[in-house]
């Protein structure tokens, strides 16, 4: 009796090695590599052609890799249960196979779907975790041990032995060629430059980052300008899962050996910091496996409401074309437009500034910037926004002064003249603040709101909702939920939950009335 077809659906992992979905598979029968580009997906307001371009460019390579095994993607556009019934209906009962996805709220309604689909028809879908993120967790209490422990197994290696379903030319593995395959109703094509995808230049990112680059990483984080090459950049292959965590993460373990074994101790440090990171994106990627509606709902249910009437367009074009009259902000966005990557410290600043400077509400400026960044990862992005723009309950409120930020990150202005070519001729010591001209420069704005008062009328607006009755409770079972337990990650002291008592680049979520992953 022949082995049932073994269908391996690649999601967020478009590479073969240390992908546990494809080693347990393959030992059971012939694989099936598919990839559905689905239309509906690419219809939601996070997506957009940077995204595919990358996805793209990680087909390629997969493919690539499977026709040098003897096999090839099999790659369909349409709806994903219309694909497994076609699959279905020639190949009779087969098992799926997939990683566990943290993705946006139409991937996991999606994936409640398959899960249904699959339990009708007889058909198991087994799912493998994926980077350290741990489905239906009762507690945060030993997670980050859960996580490490991942992180040191043993990556998994593809199994010798790897037969494929043998394509045929009426059957639904007779796929449409790859390069004629694209997206629908995607947002507008950037005219930018997009990060390469693909294992192989991912593998060539992680060569570089770790033999010379990774050398000034911590010291040149802040910078919006050289960051760009110290930083890993390999946040987009992390995303779409050309390398996994692991790989990355025992990589970088053995180069901080090799420096300390050389004496060269604050490079190893360097990378030190680059792991602690690894670990904190697990953390957040985490929180929306928990709690699905962070993408939509406030975190702290206190602070629903709080700026949608007092939206104002005007103010949310500047902010999206980059014409606030803030140079460091500005140049930010557009250099983020052109490149689709800025550093940790710029895309912080970008949020609040829209959130407290310019009153405008996280859900309106989160898909702004998702379709902005090559690297957008659903479960990073939301928390991150709503923390930076105060509506977690439990952050202190951190309103960057942008003028201060552009002196201090970008103090010789290269940064801001290179995104900004209508100041390129201002003297530097009003480069920073444009509007001390003698005269303003022509073709840019003056400040769309003047940032002092601003920010000052930010916190006054804030205060009765950080007050109200029963504020501190919910906050304290917020952390209680989803909190840090590891102190060393948080890099300070374990403190009480208090409204302002969570640890620097924390954000926990309170859970609302709505379905989350564990009800799968």
């Amino acid at each position: 009796m022949m082995a049932p077809v073994q269908v391996v659906w690649f999601k967020r992992d478009l590479r073969l090695h240390d992908h546990a979905p494809l080693c347990a598979a393959a030992e059971r029968g012939p694989v099936l590599p598919l990839y559905v580009v689905e239309p509906d997906l690419w219809r939601q307001h996070d997506a957009s052609f940077r995204h595919w371009r990358f996805i793209r460019d990680s087909l390629v390579d997969l493919d690539t890799a499977l026709r040098g095994l003897g096999g090839a993607l099999v790659l369909h556009r349409g709806d994903i249960l219309a694909v497994l019934e076609a699959i279905e209906r020639r190949h009779g009962r087969f098992a799926l196979w997939s990683h566990e996805e943290t993705g946006n709220g139409w991937t996991f309604q999606r994936d409640r779907c398959v899960a249904a689909w699959c339990r009708e028809r007889g058909v198991v879908w087994t799912e493998t975790p994926s980077n350290g993120v741990v489905r239906r967790l009762g507690s945060r209490d030993g997670w980050a041990a859960k996580r490490d422990a991942v992180m040191r197994a043993p990556q998994r290696a593809l199994p010798q032995a790897l037969r494929f379903v043998a394509a045929a030319a009426d059957g639904p593995e007779a796929a449409a060629a790859l390069p004629t395959v694209a997206p629908e109703a995607l947002h507008e094509p950037p005219q930018a430059s997009v990060q390469r995808g693909g294992r192989r230049e991912g593998l060539a990112v992680l060569g570089s980052f770790l033999a010379s680059r990774s050398d000034r990483y911590m010291r040149t984080i802040s910078k919006p300008g050289v960051s760009a090459r110290h930083c890993s950049r390999l946040s987009a292959h992390i995303a779409y899962g050309t390398l996994s965590v692991r790989e990355i993460d025992q990589a970088a373990a053995a180069r901080i050996d090799d420096l300390f074994g050389d004496g060269q101790h604050d490079w190893a440090r360097q990378l030190q910091a680059f792991r602690s990171r690894l670990a904190w994106r697990c953390h957040f990627v985490q929180k929306l496996e928990q709690q699905p509606s962070i993408e939509t709902r406030c975190m702290h249910p206190a602070f629903e409401g709080m700026r949608e009437a007092d939206h104002r367009d005007d103010l949310f074009a500047a902010w999206c074309e980059g014409r606030t009259g803030y140079p460091l902000v500005d140049a930010g966005m557009r250099s983020l437009a052109a490149n689709g990557w800025i550093n940790f410290r710029m895309r912080a600043m970008l949020v609040a500034f829209a959130s407290y400077h310019l009153w405008l509400d996280w859900r309106r400026t989160a898909p702004v910037l998702a379709r902005l960044f090559t690297d957008y990862e659903p479960g990073i992005h939301y928390s991150q926004f709503q923390m930076q723009s105060g509506v977690t309950g439990i952050n202190a409120v951190r309103i960057y002064n942008p003028v201060k930020q552009s002196l201090d990150h970008d103090p010789e202005g290269r940064f801001i003249r290179r995104y900004l070519p209508e100041l390129r001729d201002l003297p530097l010591d009003v480069l920073h603040e444009p509007w001390r001209a003698a005269s303003p420069p022509p073709g840019y704005p003056a400040p769309v709101v003047e940032h002092e008062q601003a920010a000052r009328e930010a916190r006054r607006r804030m205060t009765p909702y950080r007050r109200g009755e029963g504020f501190g409770d919910e906050a304290r079972e917020v952390f209680r939920k989803l909190g840090s337990r590891d102190r060393r990650r948080e890099g300070t002291r374990r403190r009480r939950a208090t409204p302002d008592a969570a640890a620097p680049q924390l954000t926990l979520a309170l859970d609302p009335p709505a379905p989350d992953r564990r009800t799968r």
